[in-house]
């Protein structure tokens, strides 16, 4: 097992950096990794210099060609994540596209298997029923954010290798918590800042959440498996966005968000950090897309997930209360990005 050449494309992000850590720690020896010149390695820090890294673009066939030579299983977790109009068409453009050159590699080199990192938010939604498994048919809606539908475009490639022969399945998180960058980053880790700092509003909606490390656990032992052809939502808990923000104040030992989020607030919130943003240059906390997703509560099943092989989900108080414990520390010394431990 540990002498199978592995490429992890987006090792460097947040679901990326965890998997390297993870297969490392398995035992598991011949791992390359695609990357970007300019990413950052601060997720993987003294894991850095134990794989072989490539600079690879998805959408250059070329230097992915490069990457893909001698591999045998690949993992797929590049992608980009944003709710910001202007990153729409990057992020279209990567997450489709990418996926679809993924997808023919694998196909012309013959790999052994491919597993895709989607998102729930690729799943449909059904209008009077807030129940979602994986055979929630997709469909077009208001309500899907740009991100969604090029994740759902990204799965179709997906779904087009399978029927091509190729050994795939995807895995789709819910909303994932764990440490990571604490700042400045579409990840989970901004929620804890910006708690921390006082944020007195919290969302009525509520939806699935997973620890990090229990989505790479569940991506190896799929590897692993002989399940092909597949999705599986991977989600620990469906919780309100109130209780959460709640046991993150409680870790953190701050006041938890008080005031409810009417829908007046929510138009008006996203609307004034969008003018805020354009004279600070920074993103914006919350953005339209974000604001309206927050109202709504969805309930992921994780039945399949827990079916398909022995496999246990971490309680999210256990997740909040680690990686609370380790913002903390990261605080004193300028917020540098740390990872929980295995």
């Amino acid at each position: 097992m540990a002498s199978k050449r592995i490429l992890v494309t987006g090792a460097t992000g947040f679901i990326g950096s965890y998997l390297v850590r993870y297969l490392l720690q398995s035992g598991h020896t011949n791992i390359r990794c695609t990357r970007q010149p300019n990413s950052s390695l601060a997720l993987l820090k003294d894991a850095a210099d134990q794989v072989e890294w490539v600079n690879a673009d998805l959408l250059n066939l070329m230097e992915m060609e490069d990457a893909m030579q001698g591999v045998q299983q690949v993992y797929h977790c590049a992608a980009v994540v944003s709710f910001h109009e202007k990153d729409n068409q990057r992020m279209r453009s990567i997450n489709a596209e990418g996926t679809a050159n993924i997808v023919n590699l694998a196909l012309d080199f013959g790999i052994e298997k491919l597993v895709h990192v989607s998102s729930i938010a690729a799943i449909g939604r059904k209008p009077n029923d807030p129940n979602i498994d994986e055979r929630t048919a997709w469909k077009n809606d208001d309500w899907n954010s740009p991100y969604g539908i090029s994740k759902h475009q990204a799965e179709m490639e997906i779904w087009r290798g399978v029927a091509e022969g190729l050994n795939a399945a995807i895995v789709n998180p819910a909303n994932v918590l764990g440490s990571g960058f604490w700042q400045g980053r579409t990840s989970t880790g901004q929620i804890f800042h910006q708690i921390w700092k006082g944020l007195r509003f919290h969302p009525q909606g509520g939806t699935g959440f997973v620890d990090v490390r229990d989505v790479v656990r569940f991506m190896v032992q799929l590897m692993e498996s002989d399940s092909s052809g597949e999705r599986y939502i991977l989600s620990a808990e469906n919780l309100p966005f109130k209780k959460v923000f709640d046991e993150i104040a409680a870790v953190l030992g701050v006041k938890p968000p008080s005031i409810a989020v009417t829908p007046f607030i929510r138009e008006t919130a996203w609307r004034v950090a969008w003018l805020a943003s354009k004279f600070t240059g920074k993103p914006a906390f919350i953005t339209k897309q974000t604001a309206r997703s927050s109202a709504r509560t969805f309930f992921y099943d994780n039945r399949k997930s827990l079916a398909a092989f022995p496999f246990q989900y971490t309680p999210i108080s256990q997740t909040i209360q680690e990686t609370g414990a380790q913002f903390l520390r990261s605080a004193k010394h300028g917020f540098e990005p740390d990872v929980l431990a295995f």
